[in-house]
């Protein structure tokens, strides 16, 4: 599927601490591998520190701010997962705005492990299946939500997994849905 994406910007959106390293280096080379342009979108400036589940893992250079990627134009948004990182990043005004407004255009969304709670906070749960790391199935289901245990769930433009052991597929469904988008629009 390389060159598939023939130049998508997708922005992996981020806190600036505590983001699953894995979660968010497989889906980047998938959608480098393909043909995108990813980028790391976080609230602050600077570097995001990585984790490998509690240990710290490599530091990566921010790319633009979620206050500045708000209107720009995106053909995909990727919300990795850490507990830490969407805990964070459901408190930034800014990464909401941005989440909802791209899922209101159909845009394809896709997060893993525990980055739908991002989608919980910007009131995109309600009547969509998903699936995500077990422990936020009650979140999802107060939320209005119909969580599933499934190794990728599609619902319209949202893409959710649950976790490190389901990254083959959910790159796979991400690079898939990117590619059916029209990405010059």
């Amino acid at each position: 599927m390389q060159g598939s994406l023939n130049g998508a910007t997708v922005a992996f959106l981020v806190a600036n601490e505590g983001v699953e390293q894995v979660e968010l280096t497989r889906p980047w080379q998938a959608v480098e591998e393909a043909g995108g342009r990813p980028l790391l979108v976080a609230p602050e400036d600077g570097t995001v520190q990585a984790f490998n589940h509690l240990d710290k893992g490599d530091t990566f250079s921010v790319d633009m701010t979620t206050a500045d990627v708000v209107g720009q134009q995106l053909n995909g948004i990727v919300l990795p997962g850490g507990v830490a990182n969407p805990d964070q990043l459901r408190m930034d005004s800014a990464a909401l705005e941005l989440v909802k407004k791209h899922l209101g255009a159909g845009r394809p969304l896709a997060a893993i492990c525990h980055g739908p709670w991002v989608l919980v906070e910007a009131g995109e749960v309600q009547g969509r299946t998903l699936t995500s790391w077990p422990s936020l199935q009650t979140d999802i289901r107060n939320a209005g939500g119909n969580w599933i245990d499934s190794e990728v769930c599609v619902d319209g433009p949202l893409i959710t997994s649950r976790g490190p052991q389901d990254l083959d597929t959910f790159c796979a469904e991400l690079v898939g849905a990117l590619s059916r988008t029209n990405v010059n629009a």
